[in-house]
């Protein structure tokens, strides 16, 4: 990655790398840097977290079938390359 400031759409793809703590540290000192300056960012990163939380509440046997057959077919088309 360059040493220029990071964007909000290279953020947006660093995300998930960030909270799994992958990041290179000058990476994670970009991303960090950025978060401190954009308060979009800042609550991207809020929702991804609550986000995380929440659906790992979520069980195959909470999910109303309606709701599951629409999210099958949703990773069905999106491994094909459909979606």
């Amino acid at each position: 990655m360059d040493t220029n400031n990071l964007t909000c759409m290279e953020l947006v793809e660093l995300v998930t790398d960030y909270l799994e703590g992958a990041l290179a540290a000058s990476d994670q000192i970009r991303f960090e840097q950025h978060l401190a300056g954009c308060e979009a960012c800042s609550t991207y990163l809020q929702q991804i977290r609550h986000t995380i939380q929440l659906t790992g509440r979520l069980t195959e046997e909470k999910l109303e079938p309606t709701s599951k057959q629409v999210l099958l077919d949703l990773f069905r088309d999106w491994k094909s390359g459909e979606a």
